[in-house]
């Protein structure tokens, strides 16, 4: 299975992506390491990193699903053509793709997590506030079937429920009698 990870920086997509990396067992694949070792490797800030390293993530994954094990993808996913990638991709292994979006639904709280937030992502800026606002209009609308949760509620629920859902979307789809 193809898990793609959506919501904006700071949102709590990470922590759910990991914790479910840790249990389902499944391969996690976070964008924003690949983007920082692109950086580190001597890419230039100026050139399209992001959607380069959306790209290598997706030669990753490619090979974890082509092993026959299931793929978290951990981006923010908020433009159809990234989830056209991810669609694509499970396509082409026959796998099902399940989206999770992850939100915050207190502004308070996730300005708070992105402000005081340190990663360790050698060489990777965290997005000011700022930047986070303009990615919040960027975002389109979905049109994919998706599981919302909202990060204000605490990990374990949210993860418990994403177990739900993928277990439930792992499911072939059933014919019509």
């Amino acid at each position: 299975m193809l898990i793609a990870m959506a919501g904006l920086p700071a949102a709590g997509k990470s922590s759910v992506a990991e914790r479910l990396g840790r249990t389902l067992p499944a391969a996690t694949v976070a964008v924003d390491p690949v983007e920082a070792a692109m950086l580190r490797g001597g890419v230039e800030r100026g050139q399209p990193t992001g959607l380069a390293a959306c790209v290598v993530a997706e030669a990753v994954a490619d090979g974890v699903l082509a092993l026959g094990q299931s793929v978290i993808i951990d981006a923010v996913n908020g433009v159809e053509a990234a989830r056209r990638q991810w669609r694509t991709l499970a396509e082409r292994h026959r796998v099902p793709v399940a989206f999770i979006e992850v939100v915050c639904s207190d502004p308070r709280v996730h300005r708070r997590r992105l402000e005081g937030r340190s990663r360790g992502i050698t060489g990777f800026e965290e997005p000011t506030w700022e930047a986070v606002g303009r990615r919040r209009a960027e975002y389109e609308p979905w049109t994919d079937r998706r599981l919302v949760l909202d990060s204000v509620a605490d990990l374990a629920s949210n993860v418990t429920k994403a177990q739900e859902y993928l277990a439930e979307a792992a499911q072939p789809p059933r014919s019509a009698s």
